[in-house]
């Protein structure tokens, strides 16, 4: 048995890993490539395994750096099925069709306007692909052994992170694989904790903050201090935001602060068809995370939600104070792109960040301060005040990855640190050495490893 690291080496995008075994090839998460240049480029270069000779995909969540090359893989020849958790499925029926009409409309605008050297400029994969694609997802019972092949079997385990999130324990034989996915947090005010594994063989383990410590910070503090100074003036809150999982926690606290009076009642939009879909999906598996069912039906009523491109294009010739919580989080496209345009080169409006932002995306560049960011073939001034929430994200914290390993009862073969930027990798793989003695290496794009 042999695993191929196909993305997520050295990077937070383009999760993807194969597991080979005789004839038989299994891709654990298809994901995007995202952010700098470089990797954004791998997307568009023929995938280094043919895809008809892939048997199965299988998926740790919905994200687009997990999910979204799916629509791709298919188009180019992939037939077996797509198994994940059924929220996963309900998920990427929102996500992926979402991706394939901004990667068309991107394709529209470069061609409107001239700003591609390709003529004419093509989407990597389209609406009707992603549809295409959501006809082989095979949705699974968690905490269940689901047999694939003769001795070869997987299971999908509750992770937190996301609605629907899961560890993918893959089995064959004797040697079990384990696949973190995204980490989710013991004490996330909304997701449940991931759950506590105690051996592996193999361990393949994300490192987003692999290098930092999520602050002691309340976001309800950093939030309602934002806001109250940023109407105090005159000004517009603009938050990028992630469809699924951010926004929603964006509209809970909103809701506390709307509750405990700590914020005016000004109009709070969710700008974005796809997080409003994802909010009531957050509704519908409210089993699946911490909020009681009343509760999450008050959180869903909190948002004024804006469904066409016209209201949307509205809001930025409203003058008055206001919060619009939008997608995408980190500023790759969607209509946040034409908020920030309009609000980012008038000092009394304020940017938040509240999620993770990649190398190489313009929400990294406003956070480093950037003066100006280029956007629509022009380059935007950037002198609204730009904030990061520091103790919001969806990940581990380092602490909380080596708590969460400290339950191993045995020590496994290997572990593989995947999912993180050098400098998050490297250190978690110390850290990890330091404590544990384990094996431990971070691998590179398209290094192959025999595992038995």
């Amino acid at each position: 048995m042999r695993i191929t690291f196909l993305g997520a080496t050295n990077t937070v995008t383009g999760s993807k890993f194969l597991i080979s075994f005789g004839s038989k090839k299994i891709l654990i998460d298809c994901g995007l490539f995202q952010g700098l240049k470089e990797l954004r480029l791998r997307n568009w270069t023929p995938f280094p395994i043919d895809p008809h000779t892939i048997d199965a995909v299988v998926l740790t969540h919905a994200h687009i750096d997990h999910s979204g090359y799916l629509p791709l893989l298919i188009k180019n020849g992939f037939a077996g099925k797509v198994y994940c958790s059924r929220a996963t499925r309900d998920l990427c029926a929102v996500l992926l069709p979402d991706s394939g009409y901004l990667q068309e409309e991107e394709a529209r605008f470069l061609n409107k306007h001239g700003y591609s050297k390709h003529k004419p400029a093509l989407p990597l994969y389209t609406m009707e692909d992603a549809a295409r694609a959501l006809l082989h997802f095979c949705p699974l019972a968690t905490k269940t052994m689901h047999k694939l092949d003769e001795e070869t079997y997987i299971s999908l385990i509750p992770a937190g992170h996301i609605l629907g999130a899961t560890f993918v324990l893959f089995k064959h034989f004797n040697t079990t694989v384990l696949f973190s996915g995204d980490l989710g947090r013991p004490e996330d005010p909304i997701m449940c904790a991931p759950t506590i594994m105690q051996s592996a063989d193999y361990l393949i383990l994300e490192s987003t903050y692999g290098h930092r410590l999520h602050t002691k910070v309340n976001p309800l503090d950093e939030l309602s201090d934002v806001i109250n100074r940023t109407i105090a003036r005159e000004g517009t809150v603009i938050i990028p935001a992630f469809a699924v999982g951010r926004a929603q926690h964006l509209l809970y606290l909103m809701y506390q602060l709307l509750t405990q009076k700590r914020i005016p009642e000004v109009p709070i939009y969710l700008d974005s068809p796809m997080a409003k879909d994802a909010t009531a999906l957050f509704c519908h598996y409210s089993d699946l995370h911490r909020l009681e069912a009343e509760l999450t039906q008050k959180v869903g009523k909190v948002p004024i939600y804006v469904n066409s491109k016209e209201e949307s294009q509205a809001l930025d010739l409203e003058t008055k104070p206001k919060i619009i919580i939008s997608a995408s989080g980190m500023l790759e496209g969607g209509r946040v792109l034409h908020h920030i345009k309009t609000f980012a080169p008038d000092a009394r409006n304020t940017i938040v960040f509240s999620g993770y932002q990649a190398a190489g995306t313009r929400g990294a560049d406003m956070i480093s301060g950037k003066p100006e960011i280029k956007m629509f073939g022009q380059s935007i001034p950037i002198r609204a005040e730009i904030r990061v929430l520091s103790n919001m994200s969806a990940h581990a914290d380092y602490e909380e990855i080596l708590q969460w390993l400290s339950h191993f009862s045995h020590r496994p073969r290997k572990v593989f640190i995947t999912h993180g930027e050098p400098e998050a990798a490297q250190s978690l793989k110390q850290k990890i050495e330091e404590k544990y003695k384990w094996n431990v290496v971070v691998p590179e794009y398209l290094q192959s490893e025999q595992l038995v």
